[in-house]
């Protein structure tokens, strides 16, 4: 499954490169960019922004590397002229606003474009992007019988006036949404004498445990029992950790009306807890400053016994990495947690079917969208599907009993390539793009039982809490804006403060009153209204 938030626009160096129109002359036929016209009717060439992300870029420095890539320039004709931004997400970000300034735009812009300023229609209202709903109906068979097909995706990629802006990233199957959330040391768990905790109560009863009985053994009482993270990931853990408490960590809804979590008086209750766990030594006394390295060195040092991580990227990769060093290692996964016996928890991690990450819009930079369309198709015909998903057949994948199976190419790589290092070689399906994502391409990273049970385990959670991913008109979008970055780095920092104690618990009102001071209220006030939009959609 692929991973991680796509990036914005790389800004000062793209400059726009147009093919031909689709239709307009025959294969072979000079076009307006003085290129030859691709294979039947394809672009000749077109740039195309998108960011090259970690796995990929250990293996190549542009995706014209990307076996998936050179096969479609083989079946089309169409040379790609990929952009990839350089620099982290602040400098992204910042080269993004220029790139919108300047309107220096490429042909293509893959990110993901719910986030952008002002939303996705203010980006076709002001020119940026184009409308694609007439150009698919014409030029995009195999999209168009998909969209078609599942009437509900349809309605997710439109605006609330009905514009489609981009092709999608699509995670279909269920299997696909859930891949994140609370790990456990089972080897601790053995020996402490102790099952797995699922309420609250047996989290803090398994937690002391792990405080007093020394499960690593070493003598040296320098085992962590949890780390509760409050940096990037914060929403996801938070969410699965607040949802015992039947609320979300920020915006959410309960029968079409929205909330926010950290003005209920359940937000004060699951502080009061993290603060309890927090001077009872039984949370990281640096959880505010950990990131995933230092998260990796302490899982790695056989100090964590209770996180909140990955199937493949946590479970996988540190029972590969420990099981030899560390005799009996084992790692599982546990139900997020519910406050009572035999509830079920109503939030945990959760994707949606279409997350609005990885999608490719076409700018108005674009002399010949119809080409572009037609070419952005393929990823949902049949042979595009396998291509994005498992790559070259009889290289990186084979056919058995019906099903591609990948190869020890990707599976056991000889330049010692970890598995999603070798997908990004050969497809796209390890981090995302304009396609729907194959479940299989996700299920065979699952190398232990361990990892096929955290699927099923992380996806009992009731998870009707989310709000569905909507589009802001643009003065709303600039309105949630203004108010949530006073909000965020508010809360962002009263939030450590309250679990660590250096802020009391008794203040909890008065950030409630400076929470609404930012204009909380008025900003729920704008995300029903979009619900309200959506809902009629």
């Amino acid at each position: 499954m692929a991973y991680g938030m796509a990036a914005v626009l790389f800004a000062g160096i793209l400059t726009a490169c147009s093919g031909g129109s689709e239709g307009a002359a025959p294969a072979g036929s000079k076009v307006e960019s003085g290129q030859t016209e691709g294979k039947n009717g394809y672009p000749a060439s077109f740039s195309y922004w998108v960011e090259l992300d970690g796995d990929s870029a250990v293996s190549m420095t542009n995706f014209n590397e990307n076996e998936a890539y050179k096969k479609l320039e083989e079946m089309t004709g169409t040379k790609v002229d990929f952009k990839h931004p350089t620099g982290g997400g602040t400098q992204i970000q910042e080269q993004f606003n220029l790139m919108i300034a300047s309107r220096n735009l490429p042909d293509v812009i893959q990110t993901n474009w719910l986030t952008v300023p002002k939303g996705p229609q203010n980006a076709i209202d002001d020119g940026t992007i184009i409308r694609l709903n007439d150009l698919i109906d014409q030029y995009a068979p195999n999209f168009k019988k998909y969209l078609d097909e599942h009437p509900d995706i349809a309605n997710m990629i439109k605006t609330d006036k009905g514009d489609i802006y981009a092709f999608p990233f699509i995670r279909e199957d269920d299997r696909l949404k859930v891949y994140y959330g609370p790990v456990i040391r089972k080897d601790w768990l053995d020996k402490v004498g102790m099952q797995p905790p699922t309420t609250i109560d047996e989290w803090e009863q398994v937690l002391t445990a792990f405080r007093d009985k020394d499960p690593n053994g070493n003598g040296k009482k320098d085992e962590i029992p949890f780390l509760l993270e409050v940096g990037a990931v914060r929403n996801d853990l938070l969410n699965s950790m607040i949802g015992a408490w039947g609320i979300l960590d920020k915006f959410y809804q309960k029968d079409g009306k929205v909330y926010y979590g950290e003005i209920q008086p359940e937000f004060e209750q699951f502080l009061t807890t993290m603060h309890k766990w927090y001077t009872e030594g039984l949370i990281d006394k640096d959880f505010a400053a950990v990131d995933g390295k230092l998260k990796d060195a302490k899982t790695a040092g056989n100090q964590l016994g209770l996180l909140y991580g990955y199937s493949s990227g946590t479970i996988g990769k540190f029972t590969d990495l420990m099981k030899d060093s560390v005799p009996g290692f084992k790692m599982t996964a546990l139900p997020n947690p519910t406050l009572n016996k035999g509830e079920v928890s109503a939030a945990g991690m959760i994707s949606p079917t279409y997350p609005g990450e990885h999608s490719a819009a076409i700018t108005s930079a674009a002399k010949h969208p119809e080409q572009i369309v037609k070419w952005l198709d393929l990823a949902y015909s049949d042979e595009g599907h396998m291509l994005f998903n498992f790559g070259i057949e009889g290289k990186s994948y084979t056919m058995v009993n019906g099903k591609p199976e990948y190869t020890e190419l990707i599976t056991d790589n000889p330049d010692k390539l970890t598995f999603k290092q070798a997908q990004a070689k050969f497809m796209r399906t390890q981090y995302g793009g304009p396609f729907v994502q194959d479940v299989e391409s996700f299920l065979q990273q699952m190398k232990y039982p361990e990892q096929l049970d955290s699927l099923d385990v992380w996806s009992k959670a009731k998870n009707n809490l989310q709000l569905p991913l909507m589009t802001l008109t643009s003065e709303e979008s600039s309105k949630i804006a203004s108010i949530m970055n006073d909000v965020n780095t508010y809360s962002d920092e009263m939030v450590v403060k309250f679990i660590m104690g250096t802020e009391p618990l008794s203040n909890f009102p008065k950030y409630v009153e400076a929470l609404k001071s930012f204009g909380i209220e008025e900003a729920i006030q704008v995300e029903q209204a979009a619900l309200d939009r959506y809902s009629k959609r």
